[in-house]
């Protein structure tokens, strides 16, 4: 194993120069000129990244209404997602169809390419050298010298969300901290959901997302369940994958205190049920995210790694953060969630709207926690 990563590393690394041998950019950070006609978007693949992609594409919608905003994406979850944004002109799936990417996207010319990727990616270099585009934006890393007509010299740290940001300042547009606030676009919403919605008192339930993006995400069946059990005086509701829905069910069943929850279809759905919790507690996951559309104060689960807790954890939200002492969210006591669930109902509303208000002065502040 350690061969084949120092292999593909070495690959990397190679096919890095070669492709900044041939766009060969001396200036890295020439200023950007001229009028904004079209700008495309190279997207990061998971449906967290998505959401913390939201606030760069509704800022510069905003501030450039008449442009064309182009959008590349790797993976379908990243083009299930946007599907419906209307702030997008286009949305380009790489793998899907050659020939309509090739029409679309390769044999035209825009006037700034975004990539959004911060770290080595080869799919992402390469499509960053095959566009078109008279000026090339990214993140500062070995591995994009001399790629990049502009590298944006962001602390490694900083919240994800905030850092996709930081393209506007290239392109003459100041924004805060609420400017950087995720969104979720609109999807259908089922009637079941939908009429659910509607018996939800805000701020009342608090809701617990059983599910991960990855296996050492995962918090156990028989954890979640001893920490229902020491808030006999709360409603909880569950949110799961469609994988993890036996496990919702016999959750909802062993608990007089849960308040069995409908299927939800998509992203758009769970962010109408969380908009109304009184808190989220949830693994390092897209959910976290969700909540940071809607300022929901959040309790989050995290691996030791400090990068997960650094770049993606909560954002615009009141939280905590319940860390690990390993690679694995399983080995996380449940007394630790217990104490930071206390502690959060402490300072939260009975009822209200759910708002959090944040400084504008804390811009900088987003950053390791």
């Amino acid at each position: 194993m350690p061969g084949l990563i120092e292999k593909k590393r070495f690959m990397r690394t190679l096919f890095a120069k070669t492709i900044s041998v041939l766009l060969h950019k001396e200036n890295e950070n020439r200023s950007f000129s001229g009028p904004i006609d079209s700008i495309i978007i190279l997207a990061t693949e998971k449906t967290g990244d998505s959401i913390l992609l939201t606030p760069l594409i509704r800022n510069i919608r905003s501030n450039f209404p008449n442009i064309e905003i182009h959008l590349v994406c790797f993976s379908q979850a990243s083009a299930t997602f946007f599907r419906y944004d209307r702030n997008i002109t286009a949305l380009h799936e790489v793998k899907r169809n050659t020939l309509e990417y090739l029409k679309n996207v390769l044999s035209r010319k825009f006037d700034i390419l975004v990539n959004t990727k911060d770290g080595p990616s080869t799919n992402f270099l390469l499509q960053t050298a095959l566009i078109n585009a008279r000026y090339k934006i990214g993140h500062d890393n070995a591995y994009h010298k001399g790629i990049f007509d502009h590298l944006l010299i962001v602390d490694f740290h900083t919240r994800i969300a905030l850092k996709n940001c930081m393209v506007l300042n290239v392109l003459g547009v100041s924004f805060s901290e609420e400017d950087c606030r995720p969104y979720i676009p609109l999807q259908p919403i089922g009637k079941d959901v939908s009429a659910f919605s509607e018996t939800i008192n805000r701020n009342e339930l608090i809701g617990i997302n059983i599910s991960a993006g990855a296996g050492n995400r995962y918090w156990t069946e028989e954890k979640w369940s001893a920490l229902i059990d020491n808030f006999p005086g709360s409603r909880f509701l569950i949110f799961s994958a469609p994988a993890d829905s036996g496990i919702k069910k016999r959750i909802e069943k062993a608990h007089k205190n849960v308040l069995p929850g409908p299927e939800t279809n998509n992203i758009y759905e769970a962010g109408l049920l969380v908009s109304r919790l009184r808190l989220l507690v949830s693994p390092d996951t897209a959910m976290i995210h969700v909540a940071s559309c809607y300022g929901t104060p959040v309790v989050g689960l995290y691996t030791e790694l400090h990068a997960d807790q650094s770049r993606f954890g909560p954002f615009l939200v009141e939280y905590e953060l319940v860390r690990s002492n390993s690679s694995q969210v399983c080995d996380i006591p449940v007394a630790d969630v217990v104490i930071a669930i206390r502690k959060m109902l402490s300072i939260q509303p009975e009822s209200g709207t759910g708002s959090i208000q944040v400084s504008p002065n804390a811009l900088k502040s987003w950053t390791s926690t």
